[in-house]
């Protein structure tokens, strides 16, 4: 049986930001419009957070009774890793995502029905990843689900459900958003080139090779930290995102340094970092302009 440690280690605490980040971008989004509402910020966060904890054991659950991750670099996979049983794994996810779909209802209560059916759809995106019998996540499409799923959605869905519409600004956040958290995952399939391709599972990062996949990385976080230079048009103090560069240049370092296997690992902490940092900074610029 797995430990609670082991537990918490497969729900992959790295990608919290992924989560997180996007929430607090559309927060400083809405307060752009002067409509910041506190309480709605938290249940689209008590969404985000649920969601991407279902969608990663979900992916721990399918990939590992694929067999996927019999051979793995990475964090520990708890079905892959016979720590814990396949059934336990899924429970996990469905009760994950359980809780996401009861935050999103309240959340579409106080805003738009119509909420429902962008939930349902994410509930759905979130398991066929690697689930059913024609996962996306095989067949090079991860990418761009999360740009949509952590960028678009995430991020211009907290800014409506706080102002009742969206604006360039947040339009903007969403694709930085995106870019960041597609960078994560092109980082995770960086690292897994070689068991991925030994297993079958036909990621983006496979697709490209190693070569144009680092190239592909550097792209989404030079767009990511670009995305200030039109943003100081709505103020000039949105420039204070581009505290995220350090933490971004050194994200980057080991995937421009040919870094493979597990010293690649660091990359998808320091990436969530950089979405953090930057998320918070314009943010709080776009608030108190």
């Amino acid at each position: 049986m797995a430990s609670f440690a082991q537990w918490v280690q497969g729900a992959r605490p790295r990608t919290l930001p992924n989560a997180v980040a996007p929430v607090i971008a559309g927060t400083g989004a809405a307060a752009w419009l002067d409509a910041a509402s506190w309480w709605r910020a938290l249940l689209a966060l008590a969404v985000a957070v649920a969601f991407i904890v279902g969608v990663n054991y979900a992916n721990d659950y399918s990939d590992g009774i694929r067999g996927t991750d019999d051979v793995r670099v990475g964090p520990v996979r708890l079905v892959g890793a016979k720590l814990a049983s396949p059934r336990a794994v899924r429970t996990a996810a469905v009760v994950s995502l359980a809780v996401g779909a009861v935050a999103g209802l309240a959340l579409a209560w106080f805003s738009v029905p119509w909420l429902i059916a962008v939930g349902a759809v994410c509930i759905a995106g979130a398991w066929l990843y690697t689930g059913g019998s024609k996962p996306y996540g095989y067949r090079g499409l991860g990418e761009i689900a999360v740009f949509v799923f952590f960028g678009l959605v995430a991020v211009l869905g907290t800014q409506y459900t706080q102002a009742l519409r969206v604006d360039w600004v947040g339009a903007l956040l969403a694709v930085a958003m995106g870019c960041l958290s597609s960078a994560v995952l092109v980082a995770n399939n960086l690292r897994d080139i070689p068991t991925d391709r030994q297993s079958g599972k036909i990621t983006l990062a496979v697709r490209l090779g190693d070569a144009r996949t680092r190239k592909l990385y550097q792209a989404l976080v030079a767009v990511a930290l670009a995305t200030v230079i039109p943003l100081a048009w709505a103020t000039p103090w949105a420039a204070a995102g581009l505290v995220a560069l350090p933490f971004a240049v050194r994200a980057a370092a080991p995937v421009r340094s040919g870094r493979g296997g597990a010293e690649l690992i660091p990359v998808l902490r320091d990436t969530g970092l950089t979405m953090l940092v930057f998320a918070l900074a314009v943010a709080v610029a776009l608030a108190v302009r």
